[in-house]
């Protein structure tokens, strides 16, 4: 085991992440209540020997912790620079890179809110990637990964799908009255 594993071991943490090794995947994670989410999450994927990527605005990524960002596998996302739309700039980087494992929130906030933000379903599907459907559950102390969730193409049936999957997880958030689907 490693020090990644050991820590969440040690916090009493279990990882549960069966979902099929991929070079390249789309990671949805909901509920995202707490900035505990993005700790957790990385924890446990890296404590498989997986490295996970995630988009993070481009001013956290002044030295020296542009290189600690980095090499966590974050993303810096220029947003007064990048020609195009974000999304067609990570479809981009998926064609570009070898390996990329985008971890998103769809919710896109802690705070609640009911509607959820489609670009990670754009992306996966320009990309043709698959979805990994992840649950932080903070009462049971489980990180979950198990499910893969093939795009159809049609955002509104697929995003109602995946919401489908998370209302049995409406209770698991750090602060569950902040999940809303």
């Amino acid at each position: 085991m490693n020090i990644w594993g050991r820590v969440l071991k040690l916090a009493g943490w279990n990882v549960d992440i069966t979902a099929p090794r991929r070079d390249k995947c789309v990671i949805c994670v909901a509920p995202h209540t707490s900035n505990w989410d993005f700790i957790l999450g990385l924890f446990a994927y890296k404590s498989l020997g997986r490295e996970a990527n995630f988009l993070m605005k481009s001013t956290w990524f002044f030295f020296p912790l542009n290189y600690i960002l980095k090499a966590l596998g974050g993303i810096p996302v220029y947003r007064d620079k990048t020609k195009g739309s974000l999304t067609d700039y990570v479809i981009d980087l998926f064609k570009k890179r070898d390996y990329v494992n985008l971890a998103v929130t769809p919710e896109g906030t802690r705070s609640r809110t009911e509607k959820w933000h489609t670009g990670f379903l754009y992306i996966a599907y320009g990309a043709k990637v698959p979805i990994h459907l992840g649950v932080i559950d903070y009462p049971d102390k489980d990180i979950v990964i198990k499910y893969e969730f093939i795009p159809s193409g049609d955002v509104e049936k697929d995003m109602a799908s995946i919401k489908r999957f998370y209302d049995n997880y409406y209770d698991v958030g750090k602060y569950p009255e902040k999940f809303a689907l």
